[in-house]
């Protein structure tokens, strides 16, 4: 077996689960980071046993690095991902794909022209029941999807938003719930229920006056064709209590996925506290399925390491693409549908009226509504 020779890029907390996915699989030959920081960079690397790099481009050059895992701050991932095209390196850039439609369109643009794969992590799309929803509604079990819904109901507190200096920022983050909690929710969203059209929505910041970004954030959706759908997050639960999505079908059967449960993880701090199971199963002759699952991915889940295992499935998925050429499971190009659905909620907000899609980049300056007018 060819090992294909890989390294991250940005090493945050969230890196460190790559990097001990990447050594878990003997398909990799995990050899190098870099950092904008020489001394986070030298530290990582002397914990994982590999070298720190200088500059992105002798990652590739020197290093013959041929893939990366992009772990930057959300608004930083463009930059050096666009680098990374340019030196030749197929790029698997954390969630979201980027803060802002303009940089993603530059990464696409880069890798198309330097002919590399972009990925971007949704690792969630590996739970197993969250690929029985998907499964289910391929198989036509619940007819045609009529309804979909995300609930996220979770909590993030000071510490939390402390614990890194670009937490809780405009500029840093790129946003609050809907960027980065919700993210991997409204990706399975859109994968279960296909193209949007339309989406009116309104985003608050209700009770954590210390930060910039929303905590809260409620959408409708109209999909192209024509199934209905609405989204509600929150970062503004105490405790925590779930994350789910829901799908329900035009004869009557409905399927959901709990993704999250009791406290929501934080990369590098903490772990998945419940496993994620089918909460909902109505289709006509399995509704006895869902007691069987629930015990089979509780077990599952009590045998691995949750927070490595699905990040592992997911870099697995990503540089199986690199040898056969076919196109990862989450691509750029899916990514991108993410940060549109979450635009288009910030724009929605701003002007008080529906967005249809397609999106485009704006060139204003108010970040598609985050920033309010000076």
């Amino acid at each position: 077996m060819r090992k294909i020779v890989t390294g991250i890029i940005g090493c945050g907390k969230g890196a460190h689960l790559h990097a001990q996915a990447l050594l878990s699989l003997p398909q990799v030959q995990f050899k190098g980071v870099y950092s904008r920081n020489p001394m986070t960079a030298k530290a990582f690397a002397q914990q994982y046993g590999v070298e720190a790099y200088p500059t992105i481009e002798e990652m590739a050059a020197v290093g013959g690095i041929e893939a990366v895992v992009i772990c930057t701050p959300h608004p930083a991932h463009a930059e050096v991902a666009v680098r990374a095209c340019q030196a030749g390196m197929h790029i698997l850039v954390e969630k979201p794909l980027a803060a802002s439609l303009q940089d993603c369109d530059a990464m696409l643009l880069a890798a198309k022209q330097h002919q590399v794969t972009v990925g971007t992590v949704s690792q969630r799309r590996f739970y197993p029941a969250a690929l029985r929803v998907r499964q289910a509604i391929e198989q036509g079990k619940i007819g045609k999807p009529i309804l979909g819904n995300v609930t996220m109901l979770g909590w993030r507190d000071e510490a939390y938003y402390r614990s890194d200096p670009w937490r809780g920022s405009w500029r840093g983050e790129g946003g609050g719930v809907l960027v980065n909690q919700a993210a991997h929710q409204i990706d399975l969203l859109q994968w279960y229920m296909g193209p949007v059209d339309e989406v009116f929505g309104f985003w608050a910041n209700l009770n954590h006056a210390y930060i910039e970004v929303e905590d809260t954030a409620v959408a409708v959706i109209r999909f192209r064709n024509g199934a209905l759908g609405n989204i509600l997050v929150s970062n503004a639960q105490n405790p925590a209590l779930y994350g789910k999505v829901h799908v329900h079908g035009d004869n009557g059967a409905s399927v959901g996925v709990q993704t999250d449960g009791g406290a929501m993880f934080i990369a590098g701090m903490s772990t998945i506290t419940e496993p994620p199971i089918n909460d909902l199963w109505t289709v006509k002759g399995e509704e006895h399925l869902l007691e069987k699952w629930q015990a089979e991915d509780t077990a599952f889940f009590a045998q691995i390491d949750p927070m490595v295992y699905f990040h592992a499935r997911q870099i697995e998925d990503f540089l199986r693409t690199i040898t056969d050429g076919t196109r990862p499971l989450v691509d750029g190009e899916e990514g991108r549908k993410t940060v549109e659905i979450f635009t288009a909620i910030y724009r929605s907000n701003r002007d008080r009226r529906p967005v249809k899609f397609p999106l485009e980049p704006e060139d204003g300056e108010d970040f598609d509504g985050r920033l309010k007018p000076q």
